[in-house]
């Protein structure tokens, strides 16, 4: 039994939004995905898969793509993305597919270590946060501590917290949800979000003071699931 990761699969089998758009390391990354992941996975493991899970904008659309994510080996959790438009109900979502939980302001267990999770958004201070940014920035703190605190009152001794953004700014500064992970029993942090080299160096990595940064987007796993556990 294996814990696995990937961010930012992207799928798009029933809307035309080609990620090639993106850089030549894109082109057939659907495909890729999938050879990878049933090649690395197996029926008993779980994958994480933190936010921007299809291009869809409607729930009927996504389902093309989430019939065939169902249809892959392991357990799934999902976190919602940026771009996950057609995510509505993570109740629904989950009656609808077996197998599949999508988390939402509360949290899961891989073992005796619980999964916790929220999108996160930009931190101030990024090259690309403006005024807008700064409510959803503190209405995310808000949803991080809602599923935090959901493991804690079960009894949580060591969590793995998901994010789809990363949890500091480009420049790898101080921010309000580092300052959260730092206030619970946090071994390991999972995210993604960025593309393309630049962005995948100004991405927190590695251990910092105890704590376990993992960049699990797509493109910078070349496009297979990282086995976390």
């Amino acid at each position: 039994m294996g814990l696995f990761a990937i961010a930012d699969l992207h799928f798009g089998f029933s809307v035309n939004k080609p990620m090639s758009i993106f850089g030549t390391q894109w082109e057939g990354h659907s495909e890729k995905i999938i050879e990878n992941w049933k090649r690395e996975v197996c029926a008993e493991d779980t994958v994480l898969v933190p936010g921007d899970i299809s291009w869809a904008m409607k729930e009927e659309e996504a389902a093309v793509d989430l019939e065939i994510i169902q249809g892959l080996p392991g357990r799934k959790i999902f976190l919602e993305g940026n771009h996950d438009y057609w995510w509505k109900s993570a109740s629904k979502l989950e009656r609808k597919y077996e197998g599949m939980r999508f988390l939402k302001n509360d949290c899961d267990t891989y073992g005796n270590l619980f999964i916790c999770g929220t999108r996160g958004w930009l931190c101030p201070n990024d090259s690309r946060f403006t005024a807008q940014d700064k409510k959803l920035y503190e209405r995310e703190q808000i949803r991080l501590r809602l599923s935090l605190d959901s493991a804690m009152r079960k009894g949580a001794e060591e969590i793995l917290l998901m994010l789809h953004f990363p949890p500091v700014n480009d420049k790898q500064e101080n921010s309000a949800f580092l300052e959260i992970i730092q206030e619970y029993p946090i071994t390991r942090v999972v995210y993604g979000h960025l593309h393309g080299r630049n962005s995948h160096d100004s991405g927190i990595k590695g251990e910092k003071e105890g704590i376990n940064f993992y960049l699990v987007s797509a493109d910078y796993l070349d496009f297979c699931p990282k086995k976390i556990l």
